[in-house]
């Protein structure tokens, strides 16, 4: 097959084209953003950390439903969590995360 593109703009796409075990990773972690739930637990989670209680009332969320998203969550990397006597506080682990929600916000044009 002919392609239309010149040797080097050809050279250029296949140096940088990410290999499969990156391009994996990257679909991982933007699938952590396909649930309007998991996204609604991150911008709680952007403002404070919380427990599952406080995430689960003031979202209006089953507790059930909240700690099986923070369990994904946290599988993914994307959030982190804090022990205090049988509480468990949950946080944002990077502040990329929340860059990558703020740049689909502006994407979107709200």
């Amino acid at each position: 097959m002919n392609l239309l593109l010149d040797d080097r703009t050809q050279s250029l796409v296949e140096y940088y084209l990410p290999d499969n075990s990156v391009l994996n990773n990257l679909a991982e972690f933007f699938s952590v953003f396909s649930d309007s739930t998991r996204i609604k637990i991150l911008s709680a989670l952007s403002i404070t950390e919380m427990c599952v209680t406080d995430l689960s009332e003031i979202l209006k969320i089953n507790q059930t439903t909240v700690s099986h998203q923070l369990k994904i969550l946290r599988s993914a990397g994307v959030v982190g969590f804090r022990r205090e006597g049988k509480i468990i506080f949950y946080y944002l682990s990077t502040g990329a995360v929340e860059d990558v929600m703020l740049s689909g916000v502006r994407y979107l044009g709200y």
